[in-house]
């Protein structure tokens, strides 16, 4: 399968109309999407043959993948005859069926497979200028198979690999991706069940979502049909705002084998906070949500504490989007712990003692590189109950790998086995200690993570270099009296 891939953007590379990994990941989106599709509408036109039901396709006959795309002859092979290339097929795509599936747009059923057909192809259009590129690139798409699960998941881990790269591009293009092993690290605590919903207010390419259904897809034997069903259909939930990470997130769901991903192409913070509703709230919220921005006073309007701060704003939407007995992973960056402003601190106070802020996870600086140098932490908190064994402080701990982070030497989910292990029984290590609520009340809600291991072995360094410094002094000094002869 990676073979595929790499063969495509080598393809790729020689058009006109295509630069960097952006463009490569965007333009294999859409072919696949609409492969998936073919191969989707084939399974309920088969399950409706079975179930002695007529089915309706989604798509006009025209518009079908076997149609335009890749006919086949009776014996299975292309019908080359009838397969568009060159010019007659850019016409084809450009003016034809791009126009038809932007027309989806209009559905607000955002549950349904048309619904994700306009909110892909709304805002994206074919860059590849030659139809003879596009050709090449179907023939080897249409080899891909979406009807078996080991084909789908083999695909998936292609498809990470290209987000990943696509990420490592940097600029605009770095909000799609974080790191796979922060995402694995987070969900192994946060620990997702079956019957369990999932929600990512600023889903991206959907990392957090897919992971939560591989973790509780991984060891499938033990779950009932229901359990699969809802997996695959209903517990999953997302929000975002950027067209193309909407329609990356959408096709890496499918590609991880879930057949309805309810991703809104919306900006969250759109919707007040007080409309927030019981139907509203998830058991789990997962998520990586944009942060340096500044929002304009009509979305500020939105929220009970005001702030220009993209961080706070989404951070008070995931507080209120929480259930009961439900619990919480949020990236954010390293000025939401220390900010002593009233917006910051007020929301502080509410997640140390009413959303019970089990621990900090602070992350060494580079994770993100190379897209953002800013240093980031982890708060794992719940709401109703403790998910961790204490009843008292918040558990701290510092992450550190045993080299410097660079783009060429990024985090790896090794990394995390240490914390893995201690962060369950909260031990106290040399990399974690405990805070009491009453402290972090004494320091204003200043939730920094300043590791007093570490602050006193400076200290004692410190003190030994005055020690030397005196020494060597006094030594001089009796150097200098002796030439003086005193």
């Amino acid at each position: 399968m990676q073979n595929k891939i790499d063969q495509i953007t080598d393809i790729l590379r020689r058009d006109d109309g295509i630069s960097g990994a952006m463009h490569y990941t965007e333009q294999i989106s859409w072919i696949l999407f609409l492969k998936f599709l073919d191969d989707y509408e084939k399974e309920l036109e088969e399950k409706a043959f079975y179930d002695d039901k007529e089915y309706v396709s989604i798509l006009e006959s025209k518009f079908a993948w076997s149609s335009w795309a890749a006919p086949k002859k009776e014996d299975g092979t292309l019908d080359i005859k009838n397969a568009l290339s060159g010019d007659d097929l850019t016409n084809f795509v450009n003016n034809e069926l791009f126009v038809y599936l932007k027309s989806f747009k209009n559905n607000d059923d955002f549950k349904s497979i048309e619904y994700k057909i306009g909110g892909i192809f709304e805002n994206i259009d074919n860059r590849i200028s030659s139809g003879h590129t596009l050709r090449d690139i179907i023939n080897i798409i249409d080899e891909c198979s979406f009807s078996k699960d080991d084909d789908a998941f083999a695909l998936s881990l292609v498809y990470e690999k290209l987000l990943k790269d696509m990420g490592s591009d940097g600029g605009n293009s770095g909000e799609f991706y974080t790191p796979r092993p922060l995402i694995k690290a987070i969900v192994e605590v946060i620990d997702p069940k079956a019957n369990e919903r999932v929600y990512d207010p600023a889903s991206g390419s959907c990392g957090f979502l897919c992971e939560s259904f591989l973790h509780v897809m991984r060891d499938k034997t033990s779950l009932s049909n229901d359990e699969i069903d809802f997996m695959q259909n209903d517990a999953l939930h997302g929000k975002e705002k950027t067209p193309l990470s909407y329609a990356m997130g959408v096709m890496n769901m499918i590609l991880h084998g879930i057949k309805s991903p309810n991703i809104i192409k919306t900006n969250t913070l759109n919707k007040k906070i007080t409309d927030i509703s019981e139907d509203d709230r998830y058991e789990i919220i997962l998520a990586n949500p944009p942060f340096g921005g500044k929002e304009k006073e009509q979305i500020q309007n939105n929220f009970l504490v005001k702030s220009n701060a993209t961080e706070l704003l989404f951070l008070q939407h995931i507080l209120k989007s929480l259930k009961i007995n439900g619990r919480c992973a949020v990236v954010v960056p390293e000025g939401v712990l220390f900010q002593n402003s009233n917006a910051f601190t007020s929301v502080k106070q509410d997640l140390v003692n009413e959303y019970n802020l089990e621990c900090v996870l602070s992350l060494p600086s580079g994770v993100f590189l190379p897209y953002s140098a800013v240093k980031t932490n982890v708060l794992f908190f719940s709401l109703g109950k403790r998910f961790l064994n204490d009843s008292d402080g918040v558990y701290y701990y510092e992450l550190v790998p045993p080299y410097k982070l660079t783009k060429n030497k990024p985090l790896e989910y090794e990394h995390f086995k240490d914390f893995l292990a201690c962060v369950k029984e909260r031990k106290i290590t040399e990399n974690s200690w405990l805070v009491s609520k009453s402290e972090l009340a004494l320091k204003n809600y200043d939730l920094s993570a300043k590791n007093p291991n570490i602050k006193e072995e400076k200290e004692l360094r410190s003190v030994d270099e005055i020690l030397n410094s005196l020494s060597k002094n006094l030594a001089k000094s009796n150097e200098l009296l002796k030439k003086l002869g005193i």
